[in-house]
């Protein structure tokens, strides 16, 4: 299953808030499940997740993950085979 992953960056690598317009990007994902989807992700960022992963009906899933630069708020959704959005290009995770 293909999954479409928006990453909206939170914080810089000291804690304060990210204000910079490049803020939110988008990746493709295959996976088999939303688990997985997650799992991949932050793993190939080399990241660790903070709290619990929300999962919800229809293989959507919210989870927050920290790495070297930041914080980040992690949306999952199911994709179709369109592989750019109008306003930021879709890079595969």
């Amino acid at each position: 299953m293909r999954f479409t992953i928006e990453q909206r960056h939170l914080t810089d690598d000291r804690g304060k808030p990210v204000n910079a317009s490049p803020s939110v990007t988008f990746h493709a994902c295959e996976a088999e499940s939303i688990d997985d989807a997650v799992r991949l992700f932050v793993k190939k960022h080399a990241a660790e997740v903070i709290g619990n992963i929300l999962t919800f009906p229809g293989f959507q899933a919210v989870a927050t993950m920290r790495d070297g630069s930041g914080v980040y708020t992690l949306q999952f959704t199911p994709a179709s085979g369109r592989l750019r959005t109008a306003e930021n290009e879709v890079r595969p995770c």
